[in-house]
């Protein structure tokens, strides 16, 4: 890989604004990726509206055409199109022995029917193919965020991620679902205007005036939503971001009387949303009023002018009265087009954030050729010449060298800030770092892949993260290796198989959301037991016993001789007790090696360790023990 630490990226442009259009082909396109296993579903579903669309039409042919002219007013001579409806009624009243009235309204229910089950039928196979779409969709979106680096979510507010993996692919399957509709309302409209134009083209040349005052007020709808569609997504983001936020820390929260400003500021951002919100209400009810006014006129003008013409005998009365149902077939599709920029401009926005979220190509560099790892790794690790930093210009680590010798116990101490957690995470991997910098066994880390390296590397935090299931879940972590037998014996060795069979269901008791229902103590020792199962040649602490009482920490002791045992060990802690027994201790100083040796060697320098371990024993009554 290139020698290249810090990766150079504008994060702000992951939230920034963006322009979505009303209908980006790019994005359709890319998206049709995700229906394409579905295309047959999507294909019938279409077939499915054609036939719906054209029943849609003959219906009101037949009340219009066949049964008042045909049948009630007994016009022979019908010049009006009636796409062969006349033809079928005779063909049943003939072959039934119903009268022609009978064999109409027989014909009209059979469409009816025939229209409401197509229509059904339409609905169901394009949500269906529509839903697993973006189930795959969001599957492979969670899947692209979970392997983006640490440095990604170290700059990208896990809120907003959230946002693009649940309301913005519920936006697309809106856009997805209204582009099905409008597909419904297009047939109907061309054929609508076929017959139309069959029986009087004057009258349809009047009502088309209206079509050009429907598109003006769209594009003029279009204009005023466009950015606005655009802040109403962004607002939601921001609420979700601060709910994330003061959620997660609800306790803090609380402990600082908090709730009024945050109840303020949510409020203030819950406003913004709101008022976002009201002008596009207010937009819609305006366009709407506009559209429903343009119908009205239109039927107006039909029984204005058609009126006089009915009379005159130059065009029926069914006619005239399909005229009227067709406006309606006429108009609503730009109508609903109108209405569907509010869905098409979310949607479009949505898209842009979700495909800019899988474009986003960050990640932990890869060897082409990875290193292939023997069995068992004996567990030298040496950090050589190694310059870290997080953010370019301000270094972390500094010609950073040493090396743990394979089995030994290392503990790392130093002021907060000096690097000891940085130490821990590029070990992981989590970051990249130049070639030749860290070297496991004698492997250059960067030839080896981060799958194979994490399986070789147990890691207990601090903080310990719970996972949704049983206790023997959150230890095995899916690892089908980890069988029951395994996991309890893991945690027999760690001290933690007394509290876990004192719970309700022993291993298979559900745990709540973060753990709440084991105390800080159990939940580390149920880390040790997840990492004593995994059977990792590396071990490393990092603060894993900082917020455990003393009697939780004495019983842990002996688990952790046993977990430490013929592993190379790295352990990181404030707490000096936890470290003396330690076979060496490396103190860091400002991302530099400040002292290295044991601990009788170092309390006895007079160096940094010294005045640490000073500080740290200064008020007890008590020598400290060496």
């Amino acid at each position: 890989m290139a020698d290249t630490q810090v990766d150079i990226r504008d994060y702000s442009m992951f939230d920034a604004e963006l322009s979505g259009t009303a209908m980006n082909l790019t994005l359709l396109r890319r998206l049709m990726k995700w229906l394409q296993p579905y295309r047959r579903t999507f294909a019938f579903s279409v077939v499915l509206v054609l036939i719906s669309s054209t029943l849609a039409v003959l219906l009101p042919v037949v009340m219009s055409i066949v049964i008042i002219d045909h049948i009630i007013l007994q016009e022979v001579d019908v010049q009006t199109l009636d796409l062969g409806t006349i033809e079928t009624t005779e063909w049943l009243a003939q072959q039934s022995g119903l009268s022609m009235i009978a064999a109409a309204c027989l014909l009209y229910g059979g469409l009816q029917l025939m229209w409401a089950v197509a229509g059904h039928l339409h609905r169901m196979t394009l949500v269906n193919s529509v839903i697993n779409g973006l189930r795959d969709l969001r599957q492979d979106l969670f899947e692209h965020l979970e392997t983006r680096p640490s440095s990604f979510f170290d700059r990208v507010a896990v809120g907003r991620i959230m946002t693009r993996v649940t309301n913005d692919i519920e936006a697309l399957y809106e856009l997805l679902r209204g582009l099905g509709t409008l597909i419904g309302e297009f047939v109907p409209f061309l054929v609508a205007l076929i017959i139309m134009l069959a029986i009087d083209i004057k009258m349809t040349g009047i009502l088309m005036l209206a079509i050009p005052i429907i598109a003006l007020a769209t594009y003029w709808f279009r204009q005023q939503t466009g950015s606005l569609f655009r802040l109403i997504r962004q607002s939601v983001s921001t609420m979700n971001q601060n709910l994330q936020e003061n959620l997660a820390g609800l306790q803090v929260v609380q402990l600082s009387h908090r709730e009024k400003y945050n109840h303020r500021r949510y409020d203030r951002i819950n406003s913004e949303n709101l008022n976002f919100e009201s002008r596009s209400v207010k937009l819609e009810t305006l366009y709407g009023a506009l559209n429903d006014s343009m119908v009205s006129l239109a039927i107006g003008s039909i029984l204005w002018f058609a009126g006089g013409d009915v009379i005159r005998n130059q065009i029926s009365l069914g006619g005239m009265i399909l005229f009227t149902r067709f406006i309606d077939m006429l108009f609503h599709p730009i109508v609903v087009l109108g209405q569907q920029f509010n869905v098409l401009f979310r949607a479009m926005a949505s898209g842009e954030r979700i495909f800019q979220a899988l474009d986003w190509d960050e990640k932990v560099h890869e060897p082409l050729n990875p290193a292939t790892l023997p069995k068992r790794l004996s567990g030298t690790v040496e950090f050589r010449n190694l310059d870290f930093e997080y953010d370019r210009g301000i270094p972390i680590l500094q010609n950073l060298s040493f090396t743990i010798r394979a089995g030994e116990k290392l503990a790392i101490v130093g002021p907060t800030g000096s690097g000891k957690s940085t130490i821990v995470r590029l070990l992981g991997r989590f970051y990249d770092i130049d070639d030749h910098s860290i070297f496991l066994d004698g492997i250059d880390l960067n030839q080896i892949h981060s799958h194979d390296l994490r399986q070789r590397i147990g890691v207990v935090l601090q903080d310990f993260h719970i996972f949704s299931g049983t206790v023997y879940d959150n230890i095995a972590l899916g690892d089908q290796r980890i069988e029951m037998a395994r996991a309890v014996q893991a945690a027999r060795t760690v001290n933690a198989d007394r509290f876990i069979r004192e719970l309700p269901l022993g291993y298979e008791t559900p745990l709540s959301e973060r753990g709440q229902n084991l105390s800080q103590g159990q939940r580390q020792l149920l880390a040790f037991a997840r990492v004593l199962a995994a059977d990792p040649e590396i071990l490393i602490l990092d603060e894993a016993t900082a917020s455990i009482d003393t009697e939780t920490e004495v019983l842990i002791q002996e688990g952790l001789r046993e977990l430490t045992r013929a592993r190379t060990s790295i352990l990181i802690a404030h707490r000096l007790q936890t470290i003396q027994q330690a076979d060496r201790i490396l103190v860091l100083d400002d991302g530099q090696v400040s002292e290295l040796g044991t601990h009788e060697e170092l309390v006895t320098s007079g160096g940094l360790y010294s005045t640490l371990h000073s500080l740290q024993f200064q008020d007890t009554d008590d020598p400290p023990v060496n």
